[in-house]
């Protein structure tokens, strides 16, 4: 069995959590991890010490999921906003045979506006949020990587587009 690693990136609220929550629970033998669960320092200074330490969590637990031999898809998403970025984590994966899947999630500047603004009002995200997650959308234009627009789409229509495109059903 060929390994999938499937990376999903994006700014902050174009839906990754989401759309990979669903993700693993549609694709049987997969695993999932979401690298904000590897930065949970309070608070979260970005010095070189700490940016260290969340990629090594990432790509230690990558690693873990790729050589399991129960473990067919390997789901990972998290901001990544360069290709340096990425190339970082991949330099660091264990496992040399498998095929990798580059997807980032888009949406439109209104649809931004209002999923993080709704974010903002339950509490889920801090005021802040909103101009960090549009300043930096343009960059995710730069990457290498499949786009999926998600504005106006269900959760299932996405993971559809994304599991058709891995198991190349047209």
């Amino acid at each position: 069995m060929i390994k999938k690693l499937i990376i999903v990136n994006g700014t902050m609220g174009v839906g990754k959590s989401t759309i990979c929550e669903n993700l693993h629970k549609t694709l049987l033998n997969s695993a999932w991890l979401d690298g904000d669960w590897c930065a949970m320092i309070n608070p979260f200074i970005p010095s070189d010490e700490n940016k260290k330490i969340v990629i090594n969590n990432i790509t230690h637990i990558l690693n873990n999921f790729l050589e399991s031999s129960s473990i067919e898809y390997v789901i990972f998403n998290w901001l990544i906003e360069s290709d340096e970025i990425m190339d970082l984590i991949l330099g660091n994966i264990n496992l040399k045979s498998f095929k990798l899947y580059k997807i980032t999630l888009t949406c439109g500047k209104e649809e931004l506006l209002k999923r993080v603004g709704r974010d903002i009002l339950s509490g889920k995200r801090d005021r802040n949020s909103l101009n960090r997650s549009l300043e930096r959308l343009e960059l995710y234009d730069k990457m290498n990587t499949l786009k999926i627009d998600t504005t106006n789409k269900e959760t299932k229509a996405i993971i559809y587009e994304i599991i058709s495109g891995i198991l190349n059903i047209k």
